[in-house]
């Protein structure tokens, strides 16, 4: 498990709000996509100032709760790889006497709600809920809200019971970065043809708010959009059963596919392998370790850095300053609900290089460079 980014860069999420971090200490785990965003460039910790870029203070925490942090699936690999490992060590530096439940609800909205019921019956303090079903989880939050237990909703909003803070990158900033980006290189390719989009799951409501940034650039673009899809569940499969059938729909017509992220890209970009045919130009997001090695190797045009560092950090942190008593009071707002937004980042073969020598490349490059990518690698100078 490479978690590498931990520590780098944290500075990006200064100045939104204040916490006094303490000493490290061990917490237990139990179960195995308009803001302003905060950024600036990595900074080493000054005395006064957390790792993470936030004011601290001389005191310790006596403090000694329970922070439950629910995530919504393991199809997508970043939950268990890199957001429960960065929130659990961040709370246990920030509060010692917490403890951390990590449960995951395997894409199952009915399993979420009996794992939010348990964690409020073990005595949750905070509950961090990235939501199967965004529409569901208002019943999560309505139940922590009639215990008085906040809630902070993570990468994914619940705008049916606004949580009481919502923490999470810019998700329309992710839809029209991508399609952006697709859009700007069929132009200056002089494509012809029009685009698929591959949404998200439909219950997702962060989804839709990547396929609303996706519509704000594809409408304006010029390009006719041939058929639109919402993918069950994220899941690639069924992303890939549906651009089958729009290869076979629109025989050389598709000049571009924007994918969601970078499952729903990969089904999209499996399907035109499947059917022998060129694969298109296809974006995604989330900097998966397969997107990054089809990048390398010339399969998937985009994809989308979002250093989950920077929101598990921040997660952590509000959810220790709600312990605290003195959860912060951000200035954006989103569905209502006070909200933490981060500006994404588009990684293409142009700047990939760049960013897996960075800092907050996800992977060592030995993982990315494998035997399969060695030749590409080196053509890019990836060694």
């Amino acid at each position: 498990m490479n978690i590498r980014h931990l520590r780098t860069a944290a500075a990006v999420i200064a100045a939104t709000f204040v916490v006094a971090p303490v000493a490290a200490a061990s917490s237990d785990t139990t179960e195995p996509d308009s803001s302003e965003p905060a950024a600036s460039e990595p900074a080493a910790s000054e005395p006064g100032t957390s790792e993470s870029g936030t004011e601290s203070s001389a005191i310790t925490s006596e403090s000694s709760a329970t922070i439950a942090f629910l995530m919504p699936d393991i199809a997508s690999t970043r939950y268990e790889l890199f957001d429960a490992p960065l929130f659990t060590a961040r709370v246990a530096e920030l509060c010692p006497g917490c403890e951390v439940i990590y449960l995951n609800a395997d894409a199952d909205p009915a399993k979420q709600q009996q794992q939010a019921d348990s964690v409020l019956v073990q005595g949750a303090d905070v509950i961090v809920i990235d939501p199967v079903d965004s529409a569901a989880a208002a019943t999560i939050v309505n139940s922590a809200r009639a215990q008085e237990i906040p809630v902070v909703a993570y990468d994914r909003p619940i705008p049916d019971a606004p949580p009481d803070l919502y923490v999470s990158f810019d998700n329309f900033a992710i839809g029209a970065s991508i399609a952006q980006s697709l859009v700007d290189h069929l132009d200056a390719e002089g494509a012809e043809g029009g685009l698929l989009q591959v949404n998200g799951s439909p219950t997702d409501a962060a989804a839709g708010l990547i396929g609303d940034g996706i519509h704000s650039v594809i409408d304006e673009s010029g390009y006719e959009l041939l058929g639109e899809f919402d993918t069950p569940g994220w899941q690639p499969p069924e992303a890939q059963n549906w651009v089958s059938g729009q290869i076979t729909r629109f025989p050389d017509q598709i000049a571009g596919v924007v994918a969601a992220n970078d499952g729903t890209g990969g089904g999209a970009i499996a399907a035109f392998k499947a059917a022998g045919v060129d694969v298109p130009p296809v974006t995604g997001n989330d900097a998966e370790l397969a997107a990054l090695q089809r990048i390398i190797a010339g399969d998937q045009f985009n994809t989308i850095s979002k250093p989950i560092y920077i929101v598990a950090e921040a997660a952590a942190e509000v959810a220790v300053a709600f312990v605290e008593g003195s959860p912060p009071v951000p200035e954006t707002t989103l569905f209502d609900a006070p909200s933490l937004l981060f500006e994404p980042t588009v990684i293409t073969l142009d700047n990939i290089v760049e960013f897996l020598q960075g800092p907050d490349a996800p992977y060592p490059i030995e993982e990315i460079c494998t035997e399969e990518y060695a030749a590409a690698c080196t053509e890019l100078g990836l060694t």
